[in-house]
């Protein structure tokens, strides 16, 4: 079994600002909605390796530790992605990098104030 999808809330009209950050931010791709669920606002997010996000409309409620976590394929690509992140003003956290063995990485926060985890699986021996 894998995640289809990770759903995040997405303040009403915000759509444009979801665009900015997961698409020219973070490389994903809008895919058009369902008809009936495009009558709700919000917007659908693919990456190309397959990892989609939805915005859905509502009244934010910014959880502290809940949050996707997406991997990259090497540190080069985490720290280049941090990089344009931040040159796009989005504030990227790398205080917990190094705090696990298998792992590094660093957290932001979407326009909507949803926490993203972006993570580079480490080779163990």
């Amino acid at each position: 079994m894998r995640f289809h999808h990770v759903q995040l809330s997405c303040a009403a009209g915000g759509e444009d600002e979801g665009r900015r950050f997961f698409v020219d931010g973070l490389g994903f791709a809008e895919i058009p909605k369902p008809a009936e669920l495009a009558k709700r606002g919000g917007a659908w997010f693919r990456h190309p390796g397959g990892a989609e996000i939805h915005l859905g409309i509502d009244e934010p409620a910014q959880g502290r530790k809940a949050h996707p976590g997406l991997e990259v394929e090497t540190t080069a690509e985490l720290e280049r992605l941090a990089a344009h992140l931040e040159a796009l003003g989005y504030g990227v956290d790398w205080s917990q990098r190094h705090n696990a063995e298998t792992f590094e990485r660093f957290h932001t926060h979407d326009p909507f104030g949803n926490r993203i985890e972006v993570l580079h699986v480490l080779e163990v021996d």
